[in-house]
């Protein structure tokens, strides 16, 4: 599957904000990794930031968070982290690893398919596959939950999500570093999938400039 071509990854001001920085002592792997998350050339749909990363689970860490948006809503969102050990790990059987989540709202009909946890999986590996990456080491959960509501809130419908939790170790290439810019456009490409978004086509080539996320995800 060809690249799918939107706006840069690294969002307007990222070189400014504390979230974007990534330290001058940093292995050069990493911040060639970090570059090219950065220059990422994504889906229009895809409105994407860095956020603030996870402090203990490697030495270095950075993260971006996005949210598939159409018109006023967003169809689902997600987090992306990249880390690097410089010495390796062990459980990683690498130097880098991806971790994420992602999560939509789903329509009544998709959330009571038994086989939904499996095929959410498939959609993973499947948009890892179509842009010819490994995921070494991958593991994973998906979570289907619902929610009814009472009292003041009984007006609103039945509501049903799925969440996304997976991480694996990236092929590294030259100079131990891996493909992340490729690694961002496939899980994009999950996200939209998740969405309910057909695939994007080889005339989705715009690039737009789209506002910052409304708000953080919640940890």
């Amino acid at each position: 599957m060809a690249a799918a071509q939107g706006q840069r990854s690294d969002g307007a001001g990222e070189m400014e904000s504390s979230e974007g920085k990534v330290a001058d002592s940093a292995p050069l792997p990493f911040r060639a990794a970090v570059d090219a998350l950065r220059g990422a050339r994504l889906r229009p749909e895809i409105e994407i930031d860095p956020t603030r990363p996870p402090q203990r689970l490697a030495p270095h860490a950075y993260a971006l968070e996005a949210a598939v948006v159409e018109g006023e809503e967003d169809l689902a969102d997600g987090r992306l982290v990249l880390l690097h050990d410089p010495a390796g790990h062990d459980a990683w059987q690498g130097t880098f690893r991806l971790v994420t989540l992602v999560r939509a709202e789903l329509e009544p009909e998709m959330a009571a398919d038994p086989l939904l946890p499996e095929v959410c999986w498939s959609w993973l590996t499947g948009a890892l596959h179509a842009r010819g990456l490994s995921a070494g080491e991958a593991s994973g959960t998906v979570t289907r939950a619902g929610s009814h509501y009472f009292g003041g809130l009984s007006e609103r419908p039945p509501a049903s999500q799925i969440e996304i939790r997976a991480s694996w170790t990236p092929r590294e290439g030259s100079g131990g570093v891996p493909d992340t810019g490729a690694h961002l456009a496939a899980w994009c490409d999950l996200l939209c999938q998740v969405a309910g978004l057909p695939p994007a086509g080889p005339g989705d080539g715009s690039v737009v400039s789209l506002p910052q996320r409304r708000g953080p995800l919640s940890p």
